[in-house]
């Protein structure tokens, strides 16, 4: 089955306080999104699942109202969670002493499905915390690479607490532009195989394939190409990426995972990310990127449309 995750990130944040929310209260916003997404239909998908990725505050919200409509009208959309803490509650351990940080079992409790992992702005955020105590990390190649491999070692960490918990997760990865270098593609093939494949397999580590094989989805983002004026790849440079992804993840357990573009998934490429064979899906975030910015329900509808086709 194919599968459109779609990433609310903070956007639950209204105009006047400097977000793009066209609702004040969050509560009616989110509520909203979902009266909307079963409107347009998107419940009813037969071979498309729709994950809706929020906020801890907002998780609870979306489920109580997606319980209000019949099981036909909403067999396609779930709920998840916009990532897990590295540890988590633990009979005889540690029974919930987590101020600020979300274990995988309370994401579980509200009833999310599942949680991403990794998410650029995720990796950014970790990486930035460990240059704040040693800047070196950002001009020295080898202190910049073992930074990377402690990012990857606590994302392993959540990707093992959200797969205990019984949560299915999105593991997100991609190489920046640094990471992809100068040079014409073919000459920067192998440095986007090398960086790819530490974070699958340091990621991945120690993970179980053993009825996961629907558990586990891979987001790939060409972190190089995310952001205003920024030119995204072609199929060629997607297709490539996403054969490689998925021929490693098969090394590493043995099964063959969904793999989408977190790029940016929207009306103007999704026919084309539908025509990429070894893709299965995509990431949203954003439906409309000009003038009134912002995420449409309605639009989302629009844009799994043009992917369906």
């Amino acid at each position: 089955m194919k599968k459109i995750f779609v990433n609310l990130k903070r956007f639950d944040v209204p105009k006047d306080m400097g977000g793009i929310c066209t609702k004040d209260n969050p509560k009616q916003w989110i509520e909203w999104i979902v009266e909307e997404s079963v409107k347009n239909g998107l419940g009813k998908l037969n071979d498309i699942e729709v994950i809706f990725l929020l906020p801890e505050g907002l998780a609870i919200s979306a489920i109580e109202k997606l319980a209000t409509y019949s099981a036909s009208a909403i067999g396609s959309i779930n709920i998840g969670i916009q990532g897990v803490f590295r540890e988590d509650v633990e009979k005889g351990v540690n029974f919930g002493a987590f101020t600020t940080n979300l274990p995988a079992a309370a994401a579980k409790n509200m009833g999310c499905t599942w949680s991403i992992i990794g998410h650029s702005e995720e990796r950014k955020d970790k990486l930035g915390i460990i240059a704040k105590y040693d800047s070196e990390v950002l001009i020295d190649m080898n202190k910049s690479a073992a930074a990377k491999q402690t990012v990857n070692a606590i994302i392993n960490q959540e990707v093992h607490c959200a797969l205990n918990a019984g949560l299915k997760v999105l593991v997100c990865l991609g190489e920046t532009a640094e990471e992809k270098g100068e040079g014409e593609f073919e000459v920067q093939k192998p440095r986007i195989k090398s960086v790819l494949k530490k974070q699958l397999e340091q990621s991945l580590r120690g993970v179980e394939a053993e009825n996961l094989t629907e558990s586990i989805a891979i987001g790939y983002e060409p972190i190089w190409a995310i952001g205003p004026g920024k030119i995204p790849p072609g199929a060629e440079y997607i297709d490539f990426v996403s054969s490689f992804i998925k021929e490693i993840v098969y090394e590493i357990l043995g099964f063959d995972p969904v793999v989408v573009y977190g790029g940016g998934l929207k009306e103007e490429n999704a026919k084309m990310i539908s025509k990429i064979g070894s893709l299965g899906g995509g990431l949203v975030a954003l439906t409309r990127f000009s003038g009134d910015i912002g995420f449409y329900p309605e639009e989302l509808a629009k844009i799994i449309e043009q992917y369906k086709e």
